[in-house]
């Protein structure tokens, strides 16, 4: 994608010991890059999200195990080195499909050899989600294109959180259908969820709409359902961070009254997500581990000041306690369907054996 004209992707391997990511913290009033140069920042970034975004936690945590590599090469190390990895962030499935991957490709090499192929094997991770994500836009654009000719106007489309091209490597799940389908000349707007606590929606989801000219409008997160009330919402499109082999989607919290207010007023709901976000081994979503955050996050904001410093201020009065819990889970039977990169299916068990044969068995 193309921030003031330049393309962008959000992590690139500078030098074989060095790897470029856009620090997501600093936007949307910095657009600033940070390189990463050992296992314990690849580690922080994801930690302290520098990086977010299910695909591309996965992809730095497979930059993060090759830098790893570099520093020592064994088994014992690669080992720590995944487990440092795995417990930054529990809920996207992502980062342990990642590190799976690197892991099973290490195990069957040499030590010496392992370093150059630990950094290539993560340039393949990041390529394929490239690939997945833009046959994801794909998909998702004919069911734009099918409720553009059914409503006969600007297609109206809701998300929740950010899930375009700087939650991946490249294009986004959620919006990569808007992306292909504004790039086809569908007329489209987008309400945009702010997203608390952290405000995804309205610094990253605004920003790469803003930078790719997409018509959007920020919204409160609790607006969604009378918008809905009112016609103005024609299709939601989220996300996913993990998704069960029975079609339960685990996203950013908010979500599952999303889908609750779009089922009461027949909108269609839909997640987009990658095969590596499916967790094959879950059936019940509410076993899916939901990552207690900083209550900070809640309680303070940050933003820019008409003065035009950034400041972070308070929100509630001192004492107050407060919860950060960052994901929910809405079962299947809300999801109108999920969209892959190799089509669309009922978010159930059946429909997603059809698309992934191989892996359901």
């Amino acid at each position: 994608m193309r921030i003031s004209g330049t393309p962008y992707r959000t992590i690139w391997p500078v030098t074989p010991e060095r790897v470029r990511v856009i620090d997501q913290s600093r936007l949307p009033f910095e657009f600033v890059t940070l390189d990463l140069t050992s296992l314990e920042e690849a580690a922080r970034a994801i930690q302290t999200m520098v990086v977010r975004g299910a695909p591309l936690i996965g992809a730095t945590a497979a930059y993060g195990l090759a830098l790893a590599v570099r520093q020592n090469a064994s088994n014992a190390a690669i080992e720590r080195a995944a487990r440092t990895l795995i417990a930054t962030r529990p809920t996207a499935v992502n980062l342990a499909w990642a590190l799976e991957r690197m892991r099973t490709l290490l195990a069957r090499l040499a030590p010496a050899e392992r370093a150059a192929a630990a950094f290539a094997e993560a340039g393949r991770i990041c390529d394929e989600d490239v690939a997945q994500c833009r046959a994801i836009g794909d998909h998702g654009a004919s069911i734009i294109r099918t409720v553009a000719q059914k409503v006969g106007r600007r297609v109206n489309i809701l998300t929740h959180c950010n899930a375009g091209w700087l939650a991946c490597v490249d294009w986004g799940t959620a919006l990569a259908p808007v992306y292909v389908a504004h790039d086809a000349g569908i007329d489209l707007h987008v309400w945009v969820d702010e997203t608390r606590p952290r405000n995804q929606g309205a610094s990253l989801t605004a920003f790469e709409l803003g930078a790719h000219g997409v018509p959007h409008t920020v919204i409160v997160d609790n607006l969604g359902g009378h918008l809905m009330q009112h016609g103005q919402v024609d299709l939601v499109i989220v996300g996913s961070d993990r998704t069960t082999a029975a079609g339960d989607v685990c996203n950013k919290v908010g979500t599952y009254l999303k889908a609750l207010a779009a089922q009461d007023n027949g909108v269609p709901f839909y997640a987009a997500l990658p095969v590596s976000t499916l967790d094959w081994t879950l059936e019940d979503g509410r076993a899916i581990e939901i990552e207690t955050r900083d209550p900070e996050e809640v309680t303070h904001i940050s933003g820019r000041t008409d003065a035009g410093a950034v400041a972070r201020v308070r929100l509630v009065p001192e004492g107050s306690a407060a919860l950060n819990l960052a994901f929910d889970v809405t079962p299947a039977r809300l999801v109108t369907g999920l969209i892959t990169e190799r089509g669309v299916c009922a978010a159930s068990r059946a429909g997603l054996a059809a698309l992934y044969p191989e892996r359901a068995a």
